[in-house]
């Protein structure tokens, strides 16, 4: 479990990494971003939960397939209407 601390440390670097992509003109997701700031406390206390991380993870790298799968589907099925 997080302190209120570990949490402002989060949302902190959070912050940081998005204005500075933002002023960058870099695309990035804040939720990709707050949840690697979240790894990284959990990394620097030694407690990282591998199982969730490993979920987290696998959710991120089937997401984009997937998506392009489903659009490409419905594209394909829109055709038919």
């Amino acid at each position: 479990m997080m302190t209120s601390g570990q949490g402002l440390v989060g949302n902190l670097a959070t912050s940081a990494l998005v204005i500075g992509a933002s002023r960058l003109g870099l695309p990035v997701s804040t939720t990709h971003v707050s949840t690697g700031a979240i790894f990284g406390i959990g990394g620097a206390e030694g407690s990282p939960r591998g199982g969730a991380v490993g979920r987290i993870v696998s959710a991120w790298i089937t997401t984009l397939p997937l998506a392009a799968a489903l659009a490409a589907a419905l594209m394909w099925g829109q055709q038919w209407l």
